[in-house]
């Protein structure tokens, strides 16, 4: 089964690493990554740039508003993801657990990732997605 980490921070908890050299985290990120890797689990990983080189598409209005970053009262960021191949739920909350660069005011979110074989198999786009998916070495 397919399992996502969201990793997420308020202000408190990405304070705390402001003081962290890049070096040391690359290092702190690269020996969990390379323990997934080594477990056979890893499907994909990513970090997100800082919040304040982005922008927020927001709908709550007819026409969609583009606001750019920082954004204004927002309790917790969205900093980057894993996306791991584990037997279970309880897997990924362990994998999780054991997170470099987290502490207080950071946390981590686990959600499986549903495969296409869950959709219904009888519907266009399902079908469209899956002949994708297979012609891209997906499936």
């Amino acid at each position: 089964m397919k399992y996502m980490l969201i990793m997420r921070s308020t202000d408190e908890g990405a304070a705390a690493f402001e003081n962290v050299s890049f070096d040391e985290m690359l290092d702190a990120m690269g020996r969990f990554n390379d323990e997934l890797i080594r477990a056979g689990v890893l499907l994909a990983a990513e970090g997100l740039d800082d919040a304040s080189k982005g922008v927020v598409v927001d709908f709550s209005t007819e026409t969609p508003v583009v606001t750019d970053g920082p954004y204004g009262e927002t309790k917790e960021l969205f900093g980057g993801y894993y996306v791991l191949d584990v037997a279970s739920q309880e897997e990924a909350v362990e994998w999780a657990k054991r997170l470099p660069m987290a502490g207080p005011g950071t946390k981590v979110e686990v959600r499986r990732v549903p495969t296409i074989d869950e959709f219904p198999q009888d519907n266009e786009w399902i079908r469209k997605e899956r002949a994708w998916r297979e012609s891209t070495g997906q499936l």
